[in-house]
């Protein structure tokens, strides 16, 4: 068994996820290093969790632990510079979300990732849970039939104080509202679920927060397999909830949870009267109840570290939901739909989530 040297950029309040995801890789990884912009944080985060090196600077950190896999747990504009240094420094990047800050920025670390030999992983937790993995083998199988309707609705609540940090609500910092940054995760999920997208029609609103990005979207989607969809992304529901629900030829399958779900959280239904009840029992039985979480996606970074094989969640796997997000904002901007593969280097929305024109 080898063991991996990771260090973490960013010791704000997400990074708790992440040294408790090194810690249950067990002997497989050793946290050597942090780096924090603010020394007095990220030696307090070190001191903490006995990490034994501490930096300002992510290149001296770089040259002095080279470290085989990096997690970037810093604000999403500057993900895309990190992860370029890390390539070329020689490690793989794990990544929080959202992964970079537009299409153009995600083929740019396509291109480091051929030039290093080394591979972007994105945080998406949410595929790696015991229940996800069971309903994709079903869907795979064909066991409930085709999927025909699909919900997708991560309805949050922040309030004003959490966009009083310098670098929330702004395009240029935070690269977008909760479509990129509250809803993503679901959204992944839905459409690792349903299969490739081909239409998505849009709206999104500015409705209650003194922010530039938006508060609130929704989409319309239509998919390669013939299944439609809506998604919803709320920063403005005072009733917290995430919700996702499929409807089968067959079946219906939902999962209700807020952060995290494990089997509990997940329901499979059968019209009154089917002839389904003994597959819905088997449906329904789910060998392991495993979280997703960042533990688990750690796991299998280190398996693809092994094998030196790029990781699930990178690549064309971690692009989907860009051009997905590209193309919903560039819908509700233009109010027309906007078909996969449209959004090219010649588009402003290739380079920005809002269109902006490039400085």
């Amino acid at each position: 068994m080898k063991q991996y040297r990771i260090a973490i950029i960013g010791t704000g309040n997400a990074v708790g996820s992440h040294i408790e995801a090194v810690r249950q890789a067990g002997e497989r990884a050793e946290l050597a290093a942090a780096v924090d912009l603010d020394e007095s944080r990220v030696q307090a985060i070190c001191r903490q969790h006995a990490i034994p090196r501490w930096y300002t600077d992510t290149a001296q950190m770089l040259a002095e632990v080279q470290p085989d896999l990096v997690h970037i747990v810093t604000p999403p504009a500057t993900h895309l510079p990190l992860a370029l240094a890390c390539l070329e420094a020689g490690a793989w990047v794990y990544c929080e979300k959202p992964l970079c800050a537009s299409l153009a920025d995600f083929d740019r670390l396509t291109a480091a990732e051929a030039a290093s030999g080394r591979y972007v992983s994105t945080v998406f937790q949410w595929r790696f849970g015991s229940a996800a993995r069971h309903l994709k083998r079903l869907m795979a199988a064909g066991e409930m039939g085709r999927p025909l309707l699909g919900l997708c609705h991560t309805l949050w609540y922040r309030d004003l104080a959490y966009y009083q940090v310098p670098w929330r609500g702004k395009w240029a910092t935070e690269v977008g509202g909760p479509t990129m940054t509250l809803g993503i995760h679901l959204t992944d999920l839905f459409l690792w679920l349903m299969g490739e997208w081909e239409e998505v029609w849009a709206l999104a609103a500015t409705l209650e927060r003194p922010i530039e990005v938006e508060d609130v979207s929704l989409a319309l989607v239509r998919f390669a397999n013939g299944a439609v969809g809506n998604v919803i992304n709320s920063a403005l529901s005072p009733r917290q909830e995430s919700h996702l629900r499929l409807d089968f030829q067959r079946a219906t399958v939902e999962v209700t949870a807020l952060y995290r779900y494990n089997n509990a959280n997940w329901r499979y239904s059968i019209p009154d009267g089917s002839p389904d009840g003994e597959a819905l029992a088997r449906w329904q039985t789910i060998e392991s109840d495993v979280s997703g979480s960042h533990a688990v996606q750690l796991q299998e970074i280190l398996d693809s570290l092994d094998r030196g094989e790029r990781p699930f969640v990178s690549g064309s796997e971690a692009r989907r939901i860009l051009e997905f997000s590209a193309s919903l904002y560039k819908s509700a901007a233009t109010r027309q739909p906007v078909r996969r593969g449209s959004i090219t280097p010649a588009d402003a929305f290739y380079h920005a989530m809002n269109g902006a024109p490039v400085r």
